[in-house]
């Protein structure tokens, strides 16, 4: 047997590998800017439920439509800050570091489990959810088009036959995307990746070499290398 002398990366490498581990922490003001952004959506949700009170409550000539159009303008905005919310928790544990909320009560559900598979088919249903509150919207405001074509109060167009079919089809094409998401998440369950890096043991060199047995060098020995600190197999010695 011969015994290798190879101890693995030296301290320049090792140095290197630790200042790109490291970098992960250059995503982490993305996520804070993420937040402004979650706060910003905040603001503008008030300002469009003031909107509706003001027009439903206080001046009372809002019609039934409208208050719908309305509402639907808030679950929209619910919807999207969902998704922020989505990837910068999903986000941060997935690509930066742990969280570290296990036993929290208020710990969500997928955050145990989510890796970048599962946190891509999340927001690819998420973004479906949000595109079906679009469509919604865009479904009851065609309901009085003239003509093929919607216009508002100033005149200018808002909704056309062309733009609402290309709207359906653009959602049918996230649908598309999320099933395909979801099955390439199912088939790498399915099947997982070898382990990397399996450390070779006397056992498993025991076992390895009953059958085939490595034919004999000519001076009447097998040479096998294992890596430095492994246990020498029963009978095996180290050639000098």
């Amino acid at each position: 047997m011969e015994r290798s002398t190879q101890r693995g990366p030296g301290p320049a490498s090792r140095t290197l590998a630790g200042f790109i581990f490291a970098s992960r922490w250059l995503q982490a003001p993305l996520y804070l800017g993420l937040i402004i952004a979650q706060a910003v959506y905040v603001v503008l949700f008030f300002v469009e439920l003031w909107h509706l009170i003001e027009g439903a409550i206080l001046e009372g000539h809002i019609s039934e439509t409208e208050v719908m159009l309305s509402v639907l303008a808030l679950i929209d905005i619910v919807m999207i800050a969902n998704l922020l919310i989505m990837v910068i928790i999903g986000g941060y544990e997935t690509f930066v570091s742990k969280i570290r909320v296990e036993g929290h009560h208020d710990e969500p559900d997928w955050l145990s489990h989510v890796n970048a598979n599962l946190l891509k088919v999340k927001l690819a249903i998420s973004i479906i959810s949000i595109s079906s509150i679009h469509l919604l919207k865009t479904f009851i405001e065609v309901g009085r088009m003239d003509g093929g074509l919607v216009h508002n109060a100033n005149g200018t167009v808002l909704y056309s036959w062309d733009g609402v079919l290309w709207e359906v089809v653009i959602h049918l094409a996230f649908i598309v995307s999320a099933l395909a998401l979801a099955w390439i998440d199912k088939m790498s369950h399915q099947h997982p990746a070898a382990p990397k890096n399996e450390q070779l043991t006397a056992g498993r060199l025991e076992a390895s070499l009953r059958d085939p047995v490595p034919a004999p060098a000519a001076d009447g020995y097998v040479t096998v290398r294992l890596p430095a600190g492994s246990q020498l197999p029963e009978g095996a010695r180290i050639l000098e």
